[in-house]
Parts: structure tokens; C-alpha cells; sequence
């Protein structure tokens, strides 16, 4: 639920980029909402081999969404497993660290340059007084050093967000994800989920939230978020007995690894706002469709939230904040892979 306008908020953020690999178009849009609270992360080259797309849909705030976008590509570059080449690890890693980064003084205090102007101008105010000076930031090995001062105890937001993100890294594809925004890929016309959309009432999710402590009632973990795994909502992790996987809601992501191939059209990450609208094979179908006429990814993007639009908020579903990102692979697609290779890969879920 959220408060909604008397009108919605159709201006749109939408974004084209590509490099020799891949192309993309992504667009947001405010929609019913009385805040926008979802934001993304487009970064065509990570490295010279790898790119980076993200989807986060904030809930209770915006300020977690933003704080993914802002940090979270960076954290997986930088985790000794990402130069290792083991992406599955660096990005569980970078969820994790999400949550560590935002506690404390240090944490309480990017949040707030984050936030509305009232805690950004705070926040501004404490970073000048308590941030570190001179080289005393770059002590810590990822350069987040500790740093004392009125909020040194924050446990960290009690809002929250999804994190969806896809790492493509020559013919490889890594997907994480936390929460209910979701991957698709389209394979030949076919739409094959690469996330799951984690809700307390898959069995998996309801057994950890019940193990934790927690319930659920109405659909709801302890009455109140209807998603299980997020980033933030540090008030669903104060089981101190439990490890950071274990909690009530944990932003521990599944990680799909998939091998792309020239049967690859185009994959799209999206927030619930766009699911609850369409299905998987609907909104492949979609898109296939309006690349007949329109070349823009961007453009086909704007044109899904359009549809997607609710005409009123009467019935909930198109009402929400609305963020796509649909990125297209040049063909062919990174080197011919070994038999070997071919066979230990799994198949994606059909939707």
C-alpha cells in the first residue's frame, strides 16, 4: 500500500547506452505514487569485460534504492573474489556489505545526503564536523572507515529495497537477486525467468521467518513487508544468535549463472511495478513486438510503462513506481564455448 496523487506523474527518466558487446535502454517513472522511490544502475563497462545492470525498488523510503545504485556495483568490483573471477561469490558479498555500510555514524550520514533536504542539510552539517580528516578515510581496505559521532550506534535503515542485478561478463551471465523486482531473458521468443520473486509464502522463505522468530499474517512478514528478502529493514535482523542468512528477512540473493548464446534476443529487469501488470512471456512478447517499429530500447521501455499505467488507483495494479531496463546483446555473442562448458550449464526456468 502507499498513499497515490490525485493524478499520476508520467514524466519519465529513460537512458539508451551501448559498447561493443551490448546495447541498452532503461526508463523509470514516478506514476501514482506520492514518491519515487526505485532506482537503477546502468554501467556498460565495469571493467573491459564486464558490464553491470540494476534494479532497486525501495519500500518505507527511497534512501535504500539510492544507496544500492550509488555503492552496491562498486562494492562487487572491489571484493577480492570479483579479480579472482568468481563473480557468484563478489556479488553475494556486495548484498551483504550493503547492510554493513549503512550502520554506524559513517552509514547514518550517506543516508542522509541521500534522503530529503532537511536530513541532507544534517547530514552535511555532521560530515564536516565527525567525517575523517586527511588521509585517515583510506586506512580500511575499501576506503569505509569508521567514524565516531551522535549516530555511531545506528543499527541501520529501518526502510529497505529489492536489488536486482545482472552482470554480463563476456558470454556469461550472473544474476542476483534479493526481493520481488525480477530478471527475464528472451530466448528465441521465449521468456525464461532468471529470478524468483521472494515472497513469505514460498515454503523456503515462510520455514527461515519462522525458524527466525517471525510470522506471517496476510501475506505479510510480521504483518508488514510483503517481500522476504531485502536489503535494509535492519528491525527483521536483530536475531543475534543467527547468521546474516538466517534472519527474518536476509539480503542474501539467489545467484543464477547462465551461458548466453545467439539464441539470447534481450534481457529485461524490472520492478513488481511492471509484474504486477504483465507476465513474463507477456511483457518478452511486448517488446518483440515494438522492436518492429521502434529501434530505441529506451523508448520501447517508455512505451511498457505506458501500458502498464493504471487509468485510476482503484485497483492497486499500475499504480506503483514503474522502473524497466531492457538490454539487447550484439550477435554473435562472446566465443564459441567447449562442449563441457556447454553441458555443466543449467537451463534457465521457463515462465
Amino acid at each position: 500500500m502507499g498513499i497515490y496523487l490525485s493524478s499520476p506523474k508520467t514524466e519519465k527518466f529513460s537512458e539508451d547506452g551501448e559498447n561493443g558487446r551490448l546495447r541498452y535502454g532503461l526508463s523509470s517513472m514516478q506514476g501514482w505514487r506520492a514518491t519515487m522511490e526505485d532506482a537503477h544502475a546502468a554501467i556498460t563497462d565495469l571493467d573491459a569485460t564486464t558490464s553491470f545492470f540494476g534494479v532497486y525498488d525501495g519500500h518505507g523510503g527511497k534512501v535504500v534504492a539510492k544507496f544500492c545504485a550509488k555503492y552496491l556495483h562498486q562494492q562487487v568490483r572491489k571484493n577480492e573474489a570479483y579479480a579472482a573471477g568468481d563473480m557468484g561469490t563478489s556479488v553475494q558479498r556486495a548484498f551483504f556489505r550493503m547492510d554493513e555500510m549503512m550502520r554506524g555514524q559513517r552509514g547514518w550520514r550517506e543516508l542522509a545526503a541521500l534522503g530529503d533536504k532537511i536530513t541532507k542539510f544534517t547530514g552535511m552539517i555532521e560530515g564536516l564536523i565527525w567525517s575523517p580528516r586527511g588521509g585517515d578515510c583510506h586506512e580500511q581496505p575499501d576506503d569505509w572507515a569508521f567514524e565516531e559521532g551522535p549516530h555511531s550506534d545506528f543499527s541501520g535503515p529501518t526502510s529497505g529495497s529489492t536489488a536486482c542485478v545482472a552482470i554480463i561478463r563476456n558470454n556469461h551471465l550472473i544474476v542476483a537477486n534479493a526481493g520481488d523486482s525480477r530478471c527475464v531473458i528472451s530466448r528465441k521468443g521465449q521468456a525464461y525467468n532468471l529470478s524468483r520473486d521472494h515472497k513469505p509464502d514460498l515454503e523456503a522463505e515462510k520455514e527461515r521467518i519462522l525458524k527466525a522468530g517471525g510470522f506471517i499474517h496476510a501475506g505479510r512478514v510480521n504483518g508488514s513487508l510483503n517481500l522476504s528478502r531485502a536489503i535494509g529493514d535492519v528491525e527483521f535482523k536483530q536475531n543475534k544468535y543467527l547468521p546474516v542468512e538466517k534472519q527474518i528477512v536476509t539480503a542474501n540473493p539467489d545467484i543464477n549463472t547462465l551461458e548466453l548464446c545467439d539464441d539470447d534476443d534481450f534481457l529485461v529487469l524490472a520492478c513488481d511495478g511492471i509484474w504486477d501488470c504483465m507476465s513474463s512471456q507477456q511483457l518478452v512478447d511486448f517488446i518483440h513486438e515494438q522492436l518492429h517499429s521502434e529501434n530505441k530500447l529506451s523508448a520501447v521501455c517508455e512505451r511498457v510503462l505506458d501500458r502498464c499505467l493504471a487509468p485510476s488507483t482503484a485497483s492497486g495494479e499500475g499504480c506503483d513506481n514503474m522502473t524497466m531496463i531492457t538490454v539487447q546483446f550484439k550477435k554473435p555473442i562472446g566465443s564459441p564455448a567447449s562442449a563441457d562448458e556447454q553441458s555443466s550449464q543449467s537451463k534457465p526456468e521457463e515462465s
